[in-house]
């Protein structure tokens, strides 16, 4: 099938057709021809207000639950979800049932999200059966195709097997991934701890527990020359600490979630669950040091930290709901529309989209280029999205 893309503005800084407005021509899923007013026939035309063109989007981490929680989400519909969202690659968390922690389940996932439109990328588990005891087969899942190794929601604890999992990673030039998250300083906490946590009589996480973790993955990485990456940072303190991590020249990258780009710990005051996630999101200052991170052009990729929740584990007291929001689909705009609607900051939020976890992660994207794979995002900031259910 050949289609064409029509007069779509080019947003990639690594592109020589960058900020210029273009003609796309496709044949057979390759990129047959760029230029203006392409005088080609296709199968189909692609023509919308404001349109623009990237590289296809890398989602860094979200939750599909398959296998094992299914009534929760399924790998199919969350890639349906994810090309909905303008993501064509995704990094799927480790915590399912069983968890991503042999060749088997990395077969498996590949196998079944084969044929979909998005790819799906699994990460590895860093720890057998994410029990923080003992390291799981990382070379084998490597080989299998596992792009990164994380224990996702349960942050690996245990020093010692960080400082082994950093090492052995080494042997083949494997990233290890963390939620930067101190489990017992954070236990019992609901939000962010500070003035609004007290007043809502709430117990709280504090900043602390993301500062002093990250802290400690820090100088293990300085330890072991590695390769450390953060998904999720939510304040102001790990920021700077990975920010003077790079300046000491450490491998380390980091990703940031919309929630903490956009909203500050005040959205808790209603007590709704929706809100209950963790990192937990944190004060305006915290927020507007990621968001101002953002707009420089220091981040390195975009988490949606998509993690969906049953009904029943999300409709309940805010003390026993479950932690996650279900939130993919909508990354782009929710991030966008809280941003200064510059071309800086347009090109700052999709080159961390697209360009840099392509880099980072080695994913292989040609990028917009003549007999390049046509794997791109097409996206506008003034059109209006309806969000609907596609299970």
């Amino acid at each position: 099938m050949s289609i064409c893309i029509r007069a779509a503005k080019v947003i990639d800084k690594e592109s020589p057709y960058h900020l210029k407005t273009v003609d796309i021509f496709i044949e057979k899923g390759l990129i047959s021809a760029i230029g203006a007013d392409l005088k080609v026939k296709a199968k189909k035309e692609i023509r919308y207000p404001d349109l623009c063109v990237s590289m296809g989007w890398t989602d860094l981490m979200a939750d599909y639950c398959e296998p094992g929680y299914e009534h929760k989400e399924t790998l199919k519909n969350g890639l349906k979800v994810a090309a909905k969202g303008g993501f064509t690659t995704v990094f799927l968390a480790p915590n399912t049932q069983p968890s991503i922690s042999s060749k088997s389940i990395i077969q498996y996932l590949l196998t079944q999200s084969a044929n979909q439109i998005v790819e799906a990328l699994p990460m590895g588990s860093i720890s057998a059966n994410i029990e923080g005891k003992n390291l799981a087969e990382m070379l084998d899942m490597r080989s299998a195709g596992a792009v990164a190794f994380s224990d996702g929601w349960k942050p690996l604890q245990n020093p010692a097997l960080m400082l082994k999992a950093l090492e052995y990673v080494k042997a083949f030039d494997g990233i290890i991934a963390q939620i930067p998250m101190d489990m017992l300083l954070a236990e019992g906490g609901l939000m962010h701890e500070g003035p609004l946590s007290t007043q809502m009589g709430m117990p709280g996480i504090p900043s602390l527990a993301e500062s002093l973790f990250l802290h400690r993955d820090i100088e293990l990485l300085n330890y072991t020359n590695s390769r450390l990456h953060v998904n999720g940072i939510a304040s102001a303190d790990a920021l700077n600490l990975v920010l003077q991590a790079k300046e000491r020249k450490l491998n380390i990258t980091y990703a940031l979630s919309p929630y903490h780009l956009t909203l500050n710990d005040h959205a808790l005051k209603s007590y709704d669950a929706v809100f209950k996630v963790l990192p937990p999101i944190r004060a305006e200052e915290d927020r507007s040091a990621l968001m101002n991170a953002l707009i420089k052009g220091q981040v390195d990729g975009i988490c949606s930290l998509h993690r969906p929740q049953d009904w029943d584990a999300k409709s309940k007291e805010f003390e026993y709901a479950a932690y996650g929001m279900n939130l993919q689909e909508m990354v782009f705009p929710i991030i966008y529309q809280s941003m200064s609607k510059t071309q800086k900051s347009l090109e700052a939020l999709i080159h961390s989209l697209a360009n840099k976890p392509n880099n980072i992660f080695n994913l292989g994207k040609a990028g917009l280029q003549l007999n390049a794979t046509a794997n791109l995002t097409l996206f506008s900031t003034s059109l209006n999205t309806l969000i609907t259910n596609y299970i």
